[in-house]
C-alpha cells in the first residue's frame, strides 16, 4: 500500500524548504573518527520524513513571563516576511511557525510533524503533534518550547524547524504488546547470549586496549553466526517533492457546494 503525500501552498513560500531528511548531522560528523555513524538506527532515523526548512535567519528571547508578548521575535538580516510565519500565538515562551502548505495524505494515514530527529537544539524543546491529513481542510503549526529566560536563541535559514513523517493512524493500536521471558524462545535465547558474550569480550578489548574491535553485526544485517538476514536495510532513500496530481483531485472537475466559489467565499 502506498501513501501520496500532496503539499499545497496556501501562503508565500519563498525561502522555505520542503526536502527528504538528511542522513548526516554536523554532531555525529564531530564524533572521534565520525563513530556515531556506527549506530545504524541512528543514522536510519535521521533519514524517515520530510524538513521544513526556515526561510530566514531569526533569533529569539524569552523574558519568562506567560503572555504572548514575552518572546522578542528578530530577524538580523533585516528580513521581515510580511506574513508573520513566526510568532507567539500561546504565550509561557511557545514559538509557532506556521507553515505556508496544507498537507494531505491517502486515506488512512496521518502526518507525526515532529522535531528535526536527532538533532538537539539548546534551550528549545519541539512540541510535537500527529494530525489527520487524509480528511482535514485545516493547516497546522509547528511549536517549540523555550527553556530558558533571557537566553537568545537563533534558526538558520534552511534549518529544519519540523519533519514530517506519515503514519498509518491504526497501527498504533493495532500493536499487540505481550510480555514473555527469553526462555520461552530457545532460538532467540541462543543467539541473543552469543551476541551478549561477544560484546562483553569486545568491551573488555576496547577497555584495555582502547582498540575498537566491535563486529558490527546488526550494521552488516547478520545473525550472530554470521547468517545474512535478506531483508536488511541500511538507509531510506525518501522521494523530492514534484509537481504531479494531488492526493484527493477530482479529475472530472472541481465540485463546489451550491453558492461557493473557487478561491474560499461565496460567489
Amino acid at each position: 500500500m502506498t501513501c501520496k503525500l500532496t503539499a499545497y501552498r496556501v501562503a508565500d513560500a519563498t525561502g522555505w524548504t520542503l526536502t527528504p531528511a538528511a542522513g548526516k548531522r554536523d554532531w555525529m560528523d564531530a564524533t572521534p573518527e565520525k563513530f556515531a555513524y556506527r549506530c545504524l538506527p541512528l543514522v536510519m532515523a535521521n533519514q524517515v520524513g520530510w524538513n521544513v526548512g526556515c526561510p530566514v535567519n531569526l533569533s529569539l528571547n524569552w523574558n519568562g513571563k506567560p503572555d504572548i508578548h514575552s518572546v522578542a521575535i528578530r530577524f538580523p538580516d533585516g528580513e521581515h516576511p510580511g506574513n508573520r510565519f513566526v510568532a507567539s500565538h500561546f504565550g509561557s515562551g511557545i514559538v509557532t511557525f506556521s507553515l505556508p502548505w496544507l498537507f494531505r495524505t491517502s486515506p488512512g494515514y496521518g502526518l507525526w510533524c515532529r522535531g528535526p530527529v536527532n538533532s538537539p537544539k539548546e534551550n528549545m524543546a519541539p512540541l510535537e503533534g500527529i494530525i489527520e491529513t487524509d480528511w482535514a481542510p485545516y493547516t497546522f503549526t509547528m511549536n517549540w518550547k523555550m527553556m530558558k529566560r533571557n537566553t537568545e536563541v537563533f534558526f538558520r535559514k534552511g534549518e529544519p524547524v519540523c519533519t514530517l513523517v506519515p503514519l498509518p493512524l491504526a497501527l498504533p493500536e493495532a500493536v499487540e504488546p505481550v510480555l514473555a521471558e527469553i526462555d520461552e524462545n530457545e532460538r532467540l535465547k541462543y543467539d541473543f547470549f552469543q551476541f551478549t558474550s561477544r560484546r562483553s569480550g569486545n568491551i573488555d578489548t576496547l577497555k584495555r586496549t582502547g582498540e575498537s574491535v566491535f563486529s558490527m553485526d546488526y550494521m552488516k544485517g547478520q545473525q550472530p553466526d554470521g547468517s545474512a538476514v535478506p531483508q536488511h536495510r541500511k538507509a531510506f532513500k525518501l522521494r523530492e517533492f514534484e509537481r504531479g496530481r494531488p492526493e484527493g483531485s477530482d479529475p472530472a472537475g472541481l465540485r463546489l457546494p451550491s453558492g461557493a466559489a473557487p478561491g474560499g467565499g461565496p460567489s
